[in-house]
């Protein structure tokens, strides 16, 4: 018995093992025009074996792609694509370039300190103050929601007086959000029972009373 650790490393495992035998087998044929035609065989049968590689954009070329690439880039066939490079695919991706700055009160995300910078830019007068209230309310919105518990809208102003280096004062008359309207506690359901105390006879599907293991109530 030949078990998978004795085996071949399959280098695409969604095609399976018989794939891997196939291309393998093109590989040895002299004669490239059989050996083209071998392999246009091949890519059907993978295009079978994985379907949903049809979902993606161009999936031909990707199916040619990891023929090349199962044949370990030894396959030379008349290809409608060009055969991809193996260094590029080999190439490790560029490091992104993540951002450093400490973000203070993260909480809130870093979309609403970039906010909270453009409305310190606003001249004094009432567009600049529903433009503070419609911030409070959405910092109170993101602060419920990495503490579900309750918040006062004092520590939201606060909160925002220190983002904005102290240039967006929230009223304290100001009417933020209610916490009900943000969480939706779940209701408690409490079992209704008879105004009696009693245990209720009900009927079966044939209009006949349930038999019941509760003994009869003295009248």
């Amino acid at each position: 018995m030949e078990y998978n650790t004795a085996r071949d490393h399959l280098i695409i495992p969604e095609y399976g093992r018989n794939i891997q035998k196939m291309v393998d087998y093109a590989i040895t044929i002299e004669d490239k025009e059989k050996r083209t035609k071998t392999a246009n065989a091949i890519i059907v049968s993978m295009a079978q074996m994985n379907p949903s590689i049809k979902d993606t954009i161009d999936f031909k070329r990707v199916l040619w792609d990891h023929l090349y690439m199962i044949s370990n880039f030894k396959l030379d066939v008349d290809s409608p694509f060009p055969p991809p490079s193996q260094e590029e695919l080999n190439r490790k991706p560029d490091r992104l370039a993540y951002n450093d700055k400490n973000i203070v009160l993260r909480h809130y995300g870093k979309n609403i300190i970039n906010i909270i910078k453009k409305a310190c830019e606003y001249e004094e007068g009432d567009e600049k103050q529903a433009l503070i209230i419609a911030i409070a309310n959405q910092m109170k919105k993101s602060y419920l929601k990495w503490n579900r518990e309750s918040v006062n809208d004092l520590t939201i102003g606060k909160h925002m007086s220190e983002l904005s280096g102290g240039k967006l004062i929230l009223p304290e008359d100001a009417q933020l959000i209610a916490i009900s309207e943000v969480i939706q506690r779940p209701k408690n359901k409490k079992r209704k029972m008879s105004s009696k105390g009693g245990h209720k006879q009900g009927k079966d599907n044939y209009g006949k009373k349930r038999k019941t293991n509760y003994p009869p109530k003295n009248r």
